[in-house]
């Protein structure tokens, strides 16, 4: 039986925190003013994560792993100003008519490169989860969602050379499009899109 953790003193406490913020204030400044573009917003961030820091070194518990929790506290702050700011074009989840009605389109829109830094990162966090979505896909799917999405053929194009019946092709693509509709929904809530 393991037996409790001995209180870390008081005086060994602050010490631990003077040389997390030394070691970590850099770095972590560096981090939010990549994502944030005015750099007075971006040092009131990084004054308030700090102060989370020395919030949860008063807790009994000791904090592992400093350095990692201040980068998810400041990728949560960050995120949280992406909410209030509201400074983003709206994305379209909904599908397209024509050819291809809304079961067999997914229209994504990206916020844009020339949008600032917090852009950049919705965007980079956004074509990451469009990845990881893809890759989940049964190949049939994916091959069939990256030909019509993203290299612009028609189906009757695809059925034609692939031998496969339109029908198929059209049922692949709408379990596609379901599946990335599903799984980006929880991007788009976190950023607020």
């Amino acid at each position: 039986m393991q037996s409790p953790r001995a209180p870390v003193p008081a005086s060994e406490r602050d010490s631990n925190l003077a040389a997390t913020i030394a070691r970590e204030r850099s770095r972590l400044g560096n981090f939010i003013r990549r994502r944030v573009r005015d750099p007075m917003e971006a040092e009131d961030l990084l004054q308030d994560v700090l102060e989370e820091l020395v919030e949860a070194y008063r807790l009994p518990e000791p904090l592992e792993q400093a350095g990692a929790w201040l980068f998810r506290v400041a990728r949560n702050r960050i995120i949280d100003r992406f909410r209030r700011n509201k400074r983003r074009q709206s994305t379209d989840l909904k599908g397209a008519a024509d050819e291809s009605d809304e079961n067999h389109r997914l229209n994504l829109e990206l916020p844009g490169l020339d949008q600032g830094p917090e852009a950049l990162y919705a965007r980079s966090t956004v074509l990451e989860a469009l990845q990881g979505a893809l890759d989940e896909l049964p190949p049939e799917q994916r091959d069939v969602f990256v030909e019509h999405e993203l290299e612009g053929r028609s189906f009757k194009l695809m059925a034609e050379t692939s031998g496969v019946p339109l029908n198929t092709l059209l049922t692949r693509k709408r379990s596609a499009v379901l599946h990335m509709r599903r799984r980006l929904q929880a991007v788009y809530d976190d950023l607020d899109f």
